[in-house]
């Protein structure tokens, strides 16, 4: 089946929204994307397109502007936060060759995304603040705040956290805090260092750095378990000496980094289920709308990607009503394992002692003797490719 002229409304231009957006116009569908902002621009920082993702963008034909925009990391290192010793190392380049595991600017993605959205003759409208999501009628009913109406064939929620499209769907959701914050902030660097993640673990913490931009800059995020509540969202801004106060136990590698923040961004982590309802009527939901998930598997962006492709796949595949059945078959289950993935590695980046020492221990051994084991278990992620038919399914 084809999509050419069906009209298509995406809500959000992040990489979830900008990426469907494509990859539907490039199936002919006719699409517009509604951004409230007064312009595309991303404050997150750095990301991490990991295979399963980059396949995506080069089957979008995005692979050249990814190469430009990233850099390809070597290894991701594993050290024991207070003394920096070295737990274990994955060399990616080594172990993985034929896959590319990209560290970048969160900017940059968006800006090749919503470059390649325009290309395909998307039309991007900005200032567009949602009031109303309807979808009691035989379309869906959008209305913003300036009184634009809308009523696309098709209406693709891409609007986050904070969807309106996925209550519409589903009914308020209640997530839940983890009594756990993380504080992200960027800093300079000196080109030159090798190109690793790496992530320093200690008791109730763990920090992850990984240079970006052709290693001027270094991305930072750090993650503290504590009982006071802190707000779901990017924009509070914290102070860096509690940041650094925080980790000041760890060894001189991170305390070295800290003390270069200007300033940082802390927001709280919440778990959020994921959506029992993907689709109703012409409507559906992807990326963080549909499942949000921590940010301990760097896999955020990364399913946003696959939903984006596998979206696009299946309508142009069965139609609307099927395609929108198969796309939340296919979708939802992976999801699910991903979100569950995310939140055991949390816990085992904070293990507390003797239990740490014993896991430390277990981990520096195996990976000696059988250095390709710790990466083959996530297989399953990075080895899926929902651009091949043999390998879409979860």
């Amino acid at each position: 089946m084809s999509l050419i002229g069906t009209e298509v409304t995406v809500l959000g231009a992040g990489v979830a929204g900008l990426a469907a957006a494509r990859a539907l116009a490039l199936h002919g569908a006719d699409v517009t994307v509604l951004e409230q902002a007064e312009a595309i621009r991303e404050v997150g920082a750095g990301l991490q397109i990991s295979p399963n993702g980059a396949a995506v963008l080069r089957a979008l034909g995005l692979g050249p502007a990814l190469d430009a925009a990233s850099m390809r990391a070597e290894a991701v290192q594993l050290h024991d936060g207070r003394s920096g010793q070295l737990v274990m190392r994955l060399d990616l380049a080594r172990l993985r060759p034929g896959q590319g595991y990209h560290l970048m600017h969160r900017a940059d993605l968006i800006e090749l995304l919503a470059e390649g959205a325009r290309a395909a003759g998307v039309q991007i409208r900005l200032l567009q603040k949602i009031e109303t999501v309807d979808l009691s009628g035989p379309a869906p009913r959008i209305v913003t705040a300036q009184g634009a109406e809308y009523t696309p064939r098709l209406l693709v929620g891409a609007d986050g956290l904070h969807s309106l499209v996925r209550p519409a769907l589903n009914g308020p959701a209640e997530p839940f805090f983890t009594n756990q914050v993380a504080w992200r902030a960027v800093i300079p660097a000196t080109p030159g260092e090798p190109v690793l993640a790496e992530v320093h673990m200690g008791e109730g913490r763990h920090l992850v750095s990984y240079p970006l931009r052709g290693g001027t800059q270094r991305n930072i995020v750090a993650v503290e378990e504590r009982r006071r509540w802190v707000q779901e969202g990017w924009t509070l801004r914290d102070d860096p000496v509690d940041l650094r106060l925080a980790f000041s136990g760890f060894n001189g590698r991170v305390r070295n980094w800290l003390e270069q923040v200007p300033d940082v961004w802390l927001w709280g982590l919440f778990r959020h289920p994921v959506a029992p309802v993907w689709y109703r009527g012409n409507a559906c939901i992807l990326g963080d709308a549909a499942h949000p998930t921590l940010p301990f598997l760097a896999q955020g962006a990364n399913m946003a990607l696959e939903d984006a492709w596998v979206l696009a796949d299946c309508l142009a595949t069965y139609g609307l009503q099927a395609g929108l059945a198969t796309y939340e078959e296919r979708r939802a289950p992976r999801c699910r394992r991903v979100v569950q993935a995310a939140t055991g590695n949390a816990r085992a980046y904070h293990l507390r002692s003797p239990l740490r020492e014993v896991a430390h221990l277990g981990l520096r051994l195996g990976s000696r003797l059988l250095p390709g084991l710790p990466l083959n278990r996530f297989d399953w992620l990075y080895g899926h490719d929902v651009t091949r038919p043999d390998l879409s399914r979860p």
